[in-house]
Parts: structure tokens; C-alpha cells; sequence
């Protein structure tokens, strides 16, 4: 069962954490974080697109809350809220602008609650901070399955890359939309509002076209994207936002660092690409990528880290005290730390038509969108470690027939023993060891892939799972081993610590050849890479952001 496809009784217990019942002490608590206003009957409380708008508590009167009316569809309501109640849903806490307007239907006193209040109310009320935050998880998985799903529509080609890189993003970030897929070269109704082809994928923003969409230009959109204010320099700047990044930017927030958090795509890295997760401490049962990245997501909205995707940071620099982080769009950030979780690249293999048919059968993660595409057809996996072995169990269960190449002789010296053992043991996947891809086939999308030791097998989709380069192009200023991984700590060489002399002290843990940069995870020369140890080194990091800021201040 996915993350989104839940039983009948979780749908009854999600219904019920929408409309929370709270206590008089809880309500009156709840009260003093508002500003309190007189509502007439008609008048919006925020509207559709507004970037910023508050929690709404109803102390008298009611509230609709209506999905508006736009182009081929009239308004819809989608639920009201009576006294002792509050009005709002998770993008209160991401940044992301209304996606719904709120309207009093009876007159009454409301009070409103600001962002930065309601992070107040976060910080230091931990039983209304649990009811609040589960009341507004809840609303979030109501409305992707109601009419507040069409307020952001994605349309395009199932096989285009573009149209998989929008839909990833609009998972990962957990946004209410909805995705309509197009038969290769064919519009639908969509050559009726003057769209062609050239302008897929196409996004709907509150009924309005954006054509030729990207994560960017949607987020831009929504209110996702980073917005500085005024002369501000923040604490701790994350770049990364995997199980380093996550774990990271969480610990910060929670120990009072204004915490900013970027991802080039959205929260989750190769972790989120992770069909299943059996030996992650806590979850016996195992646990999806999404599902963990999904509640580490959430947590750090909870601490109130300020997180911004697709925000790709492109350089970075000690500027007189503080250090200047430049995004690809020209913005900068002004920082005290900064923490380096840019992880790493996934490798590709040097095959003619490989650029051909990457979203168009070639993928590196085996999730239930990637699956979507390939429908229990033939697949090919490549890679002899976990990641592979994880997919392509992953895979069989779900239907498909599974050719898993490994490039080395034994399965077991790079992947856990309980992994061989249970894909040798699975009649649907075939084992192919000492062995390579050597080509590629298909007309418009992948049909069969080419094994050296095997030959032509039937194939819809490759899934590629043979490593990755680190994401440290951008950091020339930082000291890095021959392979591009960051050296930190007493890794750091020789000829780099001569800046260092001035302060001092050598690095510390985690910190990087220049004061007060750390990084943490794949990034890392030396790192163990597993999502618990990247947990661990992003959590353990902020202790030597705390020891460094202190060193400064």
C-alpha cells in the first residue's frame, strides 16, 4: 500500500483528526496566540493564491471553505468549521500561498493566528503543537482525494522526462494536485484552448495554464520559493535534502537555529528513491523511502525549518563574518553555518540511446511512480548493492519479471546477506552475475535490453542503480579528495589547514577545510553510506555548528 492509498479504517481515523475536539483549557490556550476580529457573514477570511494568510480560529460563527470557480468548473464547496474550531491545512507551515478560500457563512469573532505566532504556538505549547499539527497532516490527505485536487493540475506525456520531474516534485513536496497522463503526440481536449504540443507538460495553477512547466516555475508560483527578508542573516543554511539534510535541518531548528533547508528537486534524495527500508532502526516491518522521508518532512515543519525545493545552490563563500550562498536564479543567502548534504549524482551507463530513453523507460528509483509506468511488464535492474536488490524485490512483488545484472562475480560482497538470500529465492527474478548491459532498443520508448551474457531480453523499463558521483562541482573552495568527496575533520590536508591558523583550532568534526562549513552523508569523504548513518552524521554535525557558533560569537 502506497503512502497515499490508505484502508477504509485509517480514512475514518484521518477524518476524525480533521475537526479535533478540544478541551476549555485547550480552546482558551489556543486563544491567546490569535488576534481577534469581528466577521460579517460573506466576508473572506483569506482567498485562493493569497502567499499570506493565517490560521483562522472560529470562536463564534461558522466558516465554508470552497474550492473557487474556475475556467470548465463551478465553485465547490469542500467543508465548513464551527465555534471551537480552526481553519487551515499544512501549507500554513511549508510557505505554500492558499490553495482554497475561506469565507464566513455566519458572522461572528475569529481570531487570526500569523505564521510566525502559530510557529510560536509550535515551539512552546507541545499538546496543542500536536493537535494542531496532526489536525493540519490530516486536511492535507483529505483534500488530495477531494475537489481541492484540481486546484493544481499536471497534464503531459507519460513517457516525458518533464512531465515525471513535475510529478516527482509534486510528490515529494506532498502537494494537492492532480495528474492527467497523454498518449504520446496526442492533446486530448486540450488543442481546444489553443495548447500544442510544444508547450507540455502543462501545469493548471487555479484553472490558469502555465505551459512548458517546471518544478521551478510551479514553485515560484505557489509561494515556494526562497524569499529573503530584509537584512537577514539566518543561523544554519542545509544544502541537501536527504536523511543528512533532513536530520540536520531538524536538530538545528530544534535547538533554536533559524534553520533554512534547500533541495535542487524536493526533500528525500536517494532515500526517497528506496522501494523498501528493512534494517532502519524502529521499523521491523520495514518502511518505504517516502514514508520515512514523508514523516521527516513533517517533523522539521514542526521545528519550523524554512524549507525550499527546487532551490539549487550553485556557490558558495565567506563573506567578512558571514558566508553567502548564490541559487541558480541569482538570489542570495546570508548565513552564519552551513551545512553541506548535497549528496550525490546518480552514474549512468555509456550506451547509445541512453539519453533517448531516460523518462521514457530508463530510471534510477523504483517507487510507486516509476512502477506506475512500467505495469507489470519485463524489467531490467542494474546494480549489486542494496538499492538494487531492494527494487528489484520491490518490483516482483508488484507484478514485473526481473532481470537483475551485477557487474561482479559475487551478489553478496556489496549487499546485505538478508537481500541475497531473498532474491535468489524469488522465481521472478533472474540473477544474471559477471555480467553488463550492452544495449538499448525500442522505438519511441524502452522494449528490450540487451545482457552480454544473455542477449536480447524483453524489457519496458531499466532501473539504474550502479552508484553515484558527489554533488561537490560547485564547492571549488573547499577541500575535496581525488574523487570529489569533501574532506572534513582530521581528514582535512595539510596544506588546507594553513587557514586555520589564525583561529587557533583545526576543524572540527564534520567541518570542512573552511571555517564553520560543514558537511555530512554521501557528500563526505569516509561516510558510511546508509540512510541510519546519514542520519546520524546530519544530527551529529549541528553539534559542531554549536560549538563553532559559539567560537564566533
Amino acid at each position: 500500500m502506497s503512502a497515499h492509498e490508505i484502508s477504509p479504517a485509517k480514512q475514518r481515523e484521518i477524518e476524525r483528526m480533521t475537526k479535533p475536539v478540544l478541551s476549555e483549557a485547550q480552546w482558551q490556550r489556543l486563544l491567546t496566540f490569535g488576534e481577534p476580529h469581528d466577521v460579517a457573514e460573506g466576508e473572506y477570511l483569506f482567498r485562493a493564491g493569497d502567499l499570506d494568510y493565517d490560521l483562522i480560529l472560529v470562536d463564534t460563527g461558522e466558516v465554508e471553505i470552497v474550492r473557487v470557480a474556475f475556467g470548465w468548473v463551478d465553485e465547490t464547496p469542500v467543508g465548513t468549521m464551527g465555534p471551537r474550531s480552526f481553519v487551515g491545512e499544512l501549507g500554513l507551515l511549508n510557505g505554500q500561498g492558499a490553495f482554497l478560500s475561506a469565507r464566513a457563512s455566519r458572522a461572528g469573532r475569529m481570531l487570526r493566528v500569523s505564521r510566525a505566532r502559530l510557529r510560536l504556538l509550535m515551539a512552546e505549547d507541545d499538546e496543542l503543537c500536536d493537535i494542531v499539527l496532526h489536525a493540519l497532516w490530516a486536511r492535507r490527505e483529505m483534500l488530495r482525494r477531494g475537489p481541492a485536487a484540481l486546484t493544481l493540475k499536471l497534464v503531459g506525456p507519460r513517457s516525458s522526462r518533464d512531465f515525471l520531474a513535475l510529478r516527482r516534485f509534486a510528490e515529494r513536496l506532498d502537494l494537492v494536485h492532480t495528474a492527467v497522463e497523454l498518449v504520446p503526440g496526442d492533446l486530448g481536449v486540450l488543442g481546444e484552448h489553443g495548447i500544442t504540443l510544444d508547450d507540455l507538460p502543462v501545469a493548471f495553477i487555479q484553472g490558469e495554464p502555465m505551459p512548458r512547466a517546471t518544478p521551478g516555475t510551479v514553485a515560484e508560483r505557489l509561494g515556494l520559493s526562497y524569499q529573503a527578508r530584509a537584512d537577514e542573516v539566518v543561523d544554519l543554511v542545509v544544502v541537501g535534502g536527504g536523511p543528512a539534510g533532513l536530520a540536520a535541518a531538524i536538530y538545528g531548528a530544534s535547538e533554536g537555529l533559524d534553520t533554512v533547508l534547500l533541495d535542487a528537486v524536493a526533500p528525500g534524495g536517494q532515500a526517497a528513491a528506496t522501494s523498501r527500508i528493512e534494517n532502519f532502526l524502529g521499523f521491523p516491518f520495514g518502511v518505504s523511502g517516502g514514508d520515512l522521508i514523508g514523516q521527516a518532512s513533517l517533523q522539521a515543519l514542526k521545528f519550523g525549518v524554512r524549507v525550499y525545493a527546487p532551490c539549487e545552490a550553485v556557490d558558495l563563500r565567506p563573506v567578512g563574518d558571514d558566508i553567502d550562498i548564490a541559487l541558480t536564479d541569482g538570489r542570495l543567502i546570508r548565513t552564519r553555518t552551513v551545512i553541506v548534504t548535497s549528496g550525490a549524482a546518480y552514474r549512468t551507463l555509456d550506451l547509445e540511446r541512453w539519453n533517448e530513453f531516460e523518462g521514457a523507460g530508463i530510471f534510477y528509483a523504483a517507487t510507486p511512480l516509476e512502477l506506475r509506468q512500467v505495469l507489470e511488464s519485463p524489467v531490467v535492474v542494474v546494480g549489486g548493492a542494496n538499492s538494487a536488490g531492494q527494487a528489484s524485490l520491490y518490483l516482483a512483488a508488484n507484478g514485473c519479471p526481473v532481470h537483475l545484472v551485477v557487474r561482479g562475480s559475487d551478489l553478496g560482497s556489496r549487499m546485505s546477506s538478508y537481500l541475497v538470500d531473498r532474491l535468489l529465492e524469488d522465481p521472478r527474478i533472474d540473477v544474471h552475475t559477471g555480467s553488463r548491459v550492452v544495449g538499448l532498443g525500442g522505438e519511441s520508448a524502452l522494449e528490450r535490453v540487451s545482457i552480454d551474457s544473455v542477449g536480447d531480453v524483453a524489457a519496458r523499463g531499466l532501473f539504474c542503480f550502479i552508484g553515484a558521483e558527489p554533488a561537490t562541482s560547485w564547492l571549488a573552495e573547499l577541500d575535496r579528495d581525488p574523487d570529489g568527496f569533501l574532506r572534513t575533520g582530521t581528514d582535512v590536508s595539510v596544506q588546507a589547514l594553513q587557514r586555520w591558523q589564525g583561529l587557533g583550532r583545526e576543524p572540527l568534526p564534520f567541518e570542512t577545510s573552511v571555517p564553520r562549513i560543514f558537511a555530512a552523508g554521501d557528500v563526505r569523504r569516509g561516510s558510511m553510506k546508509r540512510v541510519a548513518a546519514a542520519v546520524g552524521e546530519g544530527s551529529s554535525a549541528v553539534a559542531s555548528v554549536h560549538r563553532a557558533l559559539a567560537d564566533f560569537r
